[in-house]
């Protein structure tokens, strides 16, 4: 027997009443997606990634968010956080006092010292707040009145994989959605050409190891799988068959689509899946977005000036300052949130020589894009965030010499920054102790960090939340984040 027929018989008269009120509403928005596809005059073309009614909660400072993921790791106590102090603890071990009895990866828990290895980069004041910057980020470090710098991020992984998924999603534990996808879910966006949620993955030209990107770092977890981050290829396509086969013309894929769509709404009469309105959706998208995404990727549009204000890769497919010109196009077609991850940060050894080179690959096109957006009117209604998963240690992992070192993973205390929609820029927020090892005022946990985003999105993360596995599920998890006011403009 058919397993659909087989089903239907074994319902009782209770869930045939239930499952049905479900199936019509199905039918409903099946047939509101089918008008939208079919071209009817009364069709809202917004419908293509609307928000869920309700959304924003409150009147929101930023529109889109564009998320800059520096996978590995960055060095804090290279970057941002100044210790000028450490010169004199030059290969002392780190003193107990400060490690506090704290667990530490099996990459150094065998040595037999940990010795403190002072950054060997010069720190110099910024902007009219007077930020303190490496001179690895001399880009970066000239739209600082514009920064929020939060120097006491802590988190609960000390290794990569569970800590990028619980950087992402709120949660050490996969099959939750991400950070965008929950914004795509719950805000959708303008664009009907292009999906609400888009996923970057750049070069890196240390040639350092990396670590890996897994899909669950933009996938839709228990959401529906329309809102997984679509991810650009940097070779060839941009898109998987963007293009149609030799042979098929414009119309003929309308056509076939057409018929397509007419028999998934048919199934969806039958079934009531609510998936089936999503692959009606993708299948749209997918069409839409073969005239879209070759528009996207010309930067042939962008001004010689743009261009050179990116830097000299900007030119080169797949570079993170192709992919930081191509975050701020999106942006600007309606894309509500765009993640460039950027892999090679994770320095336990050689870290001079490969941090510069990373730092090489994205500082210029930071402080263009933050720039971009800015001269363009967009940073004010534009939430950027720069961060890694964790942070390194403050001592040594293998030989210290004065001109190189390596440094362990350290979750207890690193920073991130925000800049643009709804964040008071030109300030630094939190502090750390002599080591950078502990937080010593201010704590901002991963989540406090989400929540904060999230309000300046218009979205209050405590209302925001999915019934699954029994619980009200949030971005931010169940254990009360934090908004931090101060971060706000």
């Amino acid at each position: 027997m058919h397993p659909f027929l087989d089903q239907q018989l074994g319902l009782t008269r209770r869930q045939f009443f239930g499952s049905t009120g479900v199936r019509l509403g199905g039918m409903g928005l099946g047939l509101c997606a089918a008008s939208s596809l079919r071209g009817e005059e009364h069709a809202d073309p917004a419908r293509m990634h609307p928000p869920i009614p309700g959304l924003p909660n409150f009147a929101a400072k930023a529109q889109n968010i564009i998320y800059l993921h520096m996978n590995g790791g960055p060095a804090q106590v290279d970057l941002w956080d100044y210790k000028p102090n450490l010169a004199e603890y030059f290969d002392k071990d780190l003193p107990d006092s400060i490690r506090q009895g704290q667990r530490i990866t099996t990459m150094t828990s065998g040595q037999t010292r940990l010795p403190v290895a002072p950054s060997m980069f010069k720190f110099q004041q910024h902007g009219q707040c007077g930020t303190w910057v490496s001179e690895l980020l001399p880009h970066t470090a000239k739209c600082v009145d514009d920064i929020a710098v939060v120097r006491s991020i802590h988190t609960n992984a000390i290794n990569h994989d569970p800590a990028c998924t619980f950087v992402m999603t709120g949660s050490e534990v996969p099959g939750k959605p991400s950070l965008g996808s929950w914004l795509s879910y719950g805000l959708g966006s303008v664009s009907n050409d292009l999906p609400s949620f888009v996923v970057l993955t750049p070069t890196w030209k240390s040639g350092a190891a990396a670590q890996a990107l897994f899909t669950r770092m933009w996938s839709s977890g228990f959401l529906s799988s329309k809102y997984t981050g679509v991810a650009l290829r940097h070779v060839g396509d941009p898109v998987l068959y963007v293009q149609n086969p030799p042979g098929v013309s414009p119309q003929n894929r309308r056509a076939m689509l057409d018929t397509l769509g007419e028999l998934n709404r048919r199934t969806l009469e039958q079934l009531g899946d609510p998936e089936t309105i999503t692959r009606i959706a993708q299948y749209e998208m997918a069409f839409r977005m073969q005239t879209s995404v070759p528009e996207l990727t010309d930067l042939k549009q962008e001004t010689a000036a743009t261009l050179e204000m990116y830097g000299p890769d900007v030119n080169r497919p797949g570079t993170f300052a192709a992919s930081a010109l191509l975050a701020r196009r999106l942006i600007e077609r309606g894309v509500r949130v765009v993640q460039l991850l950027h892999r090679g940060w994770d320095q336990h050894g050689n870290l001079p020589r490969d941090l510069r080179s990373q730092c090489e690959d994205t500082d210029q096109p930071i402080g263009a894009l933050l720039t971009d957006l800015k001269q363009r009117g967009m940073l004010d209604k534009t939430l950027v965030v720069w961060g890694g998963e964790f942070g390194r240690t403050v001592y040594s992992q293998g030989s210290l010499t004065k001109d190189n070192y390596g440094r362990d993973h350290h979750p207890r205390n690193f920073c991130m920054w925000m800049a643009g929609g709804g964040i008071k820029g030109g300030q630094v927020y939190g502090e750390t102790d002599d080591f950078s090892y502990n937080v010593a005022n201010n704590p901002v946990h991963i989540n406090d960090l989400n929540a904060t985003m999230l309000h300046c999105m218009g979205v209050d993360h405590e209302r925001f939340t999915v019934k699954f596995q029994g619980l009200d599920q949030r971005l931010t998890g169940v254990e009360g984040a934090k908004i931090i006011p101060d971060l706000l403009a």
